[in-house]
């Protein structure tokens, strides 16, 4: 049977604002049942407001923050009252913190925030995707995982030595990538991808977490980026497309396929970081 988005199940997180909200409405507009997250209830609720004004859809919206492992297992049983089943996970909401700070679990941030957390959702989440034929997994990386030299170092993946705001947020992104390499091994009954969507005009690097300096340079260089529906592009046609009309490319960048770096698809580093995110969710977890 080929692949139509028509009623199927799609989960954006940080859908309430930028590429995710781009991505959820028209994946809306396109007839997927679709829920939205954001770290702020009403955000969300506002957004799925904002999706059926603009397009007369109605959508789930549920708060869900990544950085904390606790409210990632609240929101999957009140996710799990909504649907017991998911086609498409689009991980897509992350954040960059302006200094080093650790979550109530312990973790720093940007990591927790943008790799530690959707890992720890999306592997909760296999029981309901793997129940669906074709089921994907999208993962929004950025091409700032390039910055990282050397390859992740996973003797310290949360930097507690040599911390920088873009230091951290590179890392998380490549761990991101490293992720989705490792998915296709362990899991190759889905889909997964990972997208870098460009440089675009969103909130992110604006929040409280981010500091002021760093929310000052966004809001000022924010205007000259690309649109949030330029950077929903990749999302977008992964989310949709046929298999057979895709690429055999798990990377793709601004809605065309791209070659990854070697260091993202090393499997002895990507076998070895998800052994290592597991023992850190333990540890977390007590």
């Amino acid at each position: 049977m080929s692949w139509n988005i028509q009623d199927k199940v799609v989960l954006v997180t940080g859908g309430a604002s930028g590429i995710g909200l781009a991505t959820a409405t028209e994946l809306a507009t396109r007839g997927a049942a679709v829920t939205i997250t954001s770290r702020s209830a009403d955000k969300a609720e506002a957004a799925a407001d904002a999706i059926k004004d603009a397009t007369g859809i109605d959508v789930t919206a549920l708060a869900l923050d990544l950085s904390e492992l606790d409210r990632i297992d609240s929101f999957i049983e009140r996710f799990q009252r909504v649907t017991d089943s998911v086609d498409v996970l689009i991980n897509n909401a992350g954040t960059i913190a302006g200094k080093r700070q650790l979550t109530g679990d312990g973790l720093e941030l940007t990591f927790a925030s943008n790799y530690l957390g959707p890992f720890y959702l999306t592997n909760q989440l296999l029981p309901l995707l793997s129940q669906q034929p074709a089921s994907r997994i999208l993962n929004v990386s950025s091409e700032l995982y390039r910055n990282v030299k050397g390859g992740l170092n996973l003797a310290d993946l949360q930097l507690e030595r040599g911390f920088s705001a873009s230091k951290a947020y590179a890392h998380s992104k490549l761990a991101l990538m490293l992720f989705t390499f490792e998915l296709r091994q362990r899991h190759t009954d889905i889909e997964s991808f990972a997208i870098n969507p460009g440089v675009i005009q969103t909130s992110f690097g604006t929040g409280p977490e981010s500091g002021l300096a760093l929310s000052l340079r966004m809001k000022l260089f924010g205007p000259m980026f690309r649109k949030p529906d330029h950077g929903a592009r990749s999302s977008v046609l992964l989310a949709t497309a046929p298999s057979q009309d895709l690429d055999s490319s798990w990377y793709w960048s601004e809605g065309n396929p791209a070659q990854p770096q070697p260091m993202a698809s090393d499997p002895e580093v990507s076998s070895a970081l998800w052994e290592l995110s597991e023992e850190l969710i333990r540890q977390a977890k007590g």
